[in-house]
């Protein structure tokens, strides 16, 4: 296999990815960006976003995408349609297959290859996102206000998601399969102490109602095995994230959920010359704005790590 070398690869889009495309063409990087199976990440099955500064009246996610790569365009980024299928970090400069069949050399990689909600796996999740049903609360709550809504969990992310929503809803509901919860102590009292949270106990989803939008959740009991419909407008997923970490396992430091551990305070892990940015390394906070800065300090840390590595081949060579 010939081996196409690069300065910089970066491997996945979305708010970091281009944004670390943005940074590296700029400082004359000649970045190449593969933009993954999902061109513009999660951010392109979000219908509207409100709270990434600089758009006053809010932006439709797949826009809000394309302005990024158009951006990144603008300062000769190379985008490129493509999956990294594998990876060496074994030897000095890196190797990443590209479909399987084209190789790429790279002096610094950039890893911005996001998580992926999980869903329950009902048809209808998928054809109402974005009509009602959302994976994530912060992002989406603020267009129920006032509504009766949904969540689905029983750790510390429902727990959170749902106590965030309890001052933004009428009412919310919380849908906890077994008969506690695996939140921690102190998320547990927040939700079973909130006024307008009702926690459902040994209930799961049985299916969506809703053609064009979410109009209700028939859940069941799974120990009297009574069938309700729930008249709701939001249905919260609350379940996790998966980082889309797995071709990088033999060679990354990765938690124990599979997010890329990262050096305090940068975006190097633990191999020399890659760095990684955005939802795959951030199991905290997962917003387009603190993606974004990310993929800012990833393409800033490549760019000292080139210029240091030049300065040493340089040394070396005298």
């Amino acid at each position: 296999m010939i081996f196409e070398k690069v300065d910089c690869l970066i491997i996945g889009s979305g708010p970091a990815g281009y944004t670390a495309a943005i940074y590296a063409a700029r400082a004359g990087l000649k970045p190449v960006l593969y933009q993954g199976p999902q061109p513009g990440g999660q951010l392109t099955i979000t219908t509207d976003v409100e709270n990434y500064p600089g758009y006053p009246d809010g932006v439709g996610g797949p826009e809000m995408m394309m302005d990024f790569e158009k951006q990144a365009r603008r300062f000769d980024a190379d985008i490129r349609y493509g999956l990294a299928t594998s990876v060496d970090f074994s030897s000095y400069p890196h190797k990443v297959i590209i479909d399987e069949q084209q190789g790429i050399e790279a002096s610094s990689v950039i890893i911005s290859t996001g998580a992926s909600a999980k869903w329950l796996g009902l048809k209808a999740e998928q054809r109402l996102n974005g009509k009602g049903v959302s994976a994530c609360a912060v992002c989406d709550g603020f267009f129920f206000r006032g509504q009766d809504v949904v969540v689905v969990g029983a750790g510390d992310t429902a727990a959170e998601e749902a106590s965030y929503l309890s001052k933004l809803c009428r009412k919310v509901y919380l849908l906890v399969r077994r008969d506690e919860m695996r939140a921690s102590k102190i998320m547990q009292k927040r939700v079973l102490t909130a006024h307008n949270i009702e926690v459902l106990w040994n209930t799961e989803t049985v299916d969506l109602v809703g053609e064009e939008e979410l109009e209700g959740v028939k859940v069941i009991n799974n120990k009297t095995g009574q069938e309700t419909v729930l008249h709701v407008t939001g249905f919260f997923v609350a379940i996790g994230h998966k980082p889309n970490t797995d071709i990088f396992r033999d060679y990354l430091d990765l938690d124990e959920a599979g997010y890329i551990k990262t050096i305090k305070g940068s975006a190097r892990t633990n191999i020399e010359g890659v760095f990684a940015c955005g939802d795959a390394q951030d199991n905290v906070y997962r917003q387009a704005i603190t993606a974004a800065g990310t993929g800012c300090m990833a393409a800033l840390d490549a760019e000292r790590f080139l210029a240091e590595k030049a300065v040493y081949e340089e040394e070396t060579e005298v």
